[in-house]
């Protein structure tokens, strides 16, 4: 199964799979990739989803083959907690940005609550002046750093909850204080593609007090949880003590970790063989089409399946299940 390359050797040592990092406040989400390629010496790193300088919390970092896996990651549901304060709308939509507009009035409990079901499903929503999002092969923030405003188009994101966080209990989603506040804490359950700073400017918007975003933290991205999540002080540490041996099984999780919501498929001596070479496999026999159905996926579907190809529990490919076809898509060098 081990496969000979005589390419041009890459510089680095070859490591994969993902780290869950901690981001703190004020680190840029190319930042915290930088330091952990420099502390691993790592051949290939990247992240599973940018993070706001100015946001903390849970930061998926891709190492080696697990870059082929960054998709999932990135369309993995993520639950963001947050603070927005009223009575501002500014140019960055956080705290970091300019004041626009101000108003005097603040909004009670019960009209928040009255709006949050206009925010869950399927929504349109339009991003911040001050974000990655390319007009005309531009970034919207870099043309908003000139001065300029930016024509950005809305389109539609996922919310699957948005709720008011009650200070006393964390889980709560009523707040015993009618009062008005200058300040809410929210929980938000989403998908890809969804600005937390554009539903705190929207909502301060229909509440008619404006909104921004003043602090901002991401509690779980897929199966990544805050909980579990490590500092980046631990690869300061290893930059300032590069001889101080390491063990990596600690920090660096399997590459299936992104892959934890798909079918896994695994595959015998001589179809791994196949697969491992970018051909794709037929099952035939009845025992064989037996295992498509034992891992939940109809070999008589009419649907195209992604699932992850294994042979001896080693990630071997991510293939295609056409039927009882079988093709690979992407194939792991492990």
């Amino acid at each position: 199964m081990t496969a000979i390359n005589m390419g041009r050797k890459k510089k680095g040592i070859k490591i994969d799979g993902w780290i869950n990092v901690n981001k703190s406040i004020g680190v840029t989400s190319t930042q915290a990739v930088g330091k952990i390629r420099y502390a691993l010496k790592a051949q290939k790193v990247g992240h599973g989803g940018t993070l706001d300088p100015l946001a903390s919390g849970v930061l998926p970092i891709a190492l080696g083959e697990a870059t082929k896996t960054v998709n999932f990651i990135q369309d993995a549901i993520k639950t963001y907690n947050f603070t927005v304060t009223w009575g501002q709308q500014r140019t960055t939509d956080d705290a970091e940005g300019d004041v626009l507009y101000s108003s005097d009035e603040r909004p009670k409990h019960d009209e928040i609550e009255a709006i949050l079901s206009r925010f869950i499903g399927d929504v349109q929503q339009t991003p911040p002046q001050f974000s990655a999002v390319k007009i005309d092969g531009e970034r919207a923030y870099d043309i908003a750093r000139d001065g300029e405003h930016v024509d950005i188009k809305s389109r539609e994101v996922y919310i699957e909850d948005l709720f008011i966080v009650n200070e006393d209990d964390s889980h709560s989603r009523s707040a015993s204080t009618r009062l008005r506040h200058d300040e809410t804490k929210f929980r938000c359950v989403c998908g890809k593609g969804t600005y937390i700073r554009s539903l705190a400017r929207d909502m301060g918007e229909i509440l008619g007090c404006y909104g921004y975003i003043s602090n901002l933290e991401r509690s779980q991205v897929g199966p990544m949880e805050l909980e579990s999540a490590i500092s980046l002080d631990i690869f300061d540490e290893m930059i300032d003590n590069p001889d101080l041996e390491r063990d990596l099984s600690s920090i660096v999780l399997p590459l299936q970790t992104a892959l934890d919501d798909i079918p896994v498929l695994a595959l015998k001596d001589k179809e791994a063989v196949l697969v491992k070479n970018g051909n794709g496999i037929s099952l035939l026999s009845k025992p064989d089409l037996a295992r498509l159905e034992a891992i939940g996926v109809p070999w008589k579907s009419d649907y195209i399946t992604t699932a992850l190809a294994t042979y001896d529990d080693m990630a071997l490919a991510m293939v295609e299940i056409d039927g009882a076809k079988i093709q690979p898509v992407r194939v792991f060098n492990l």
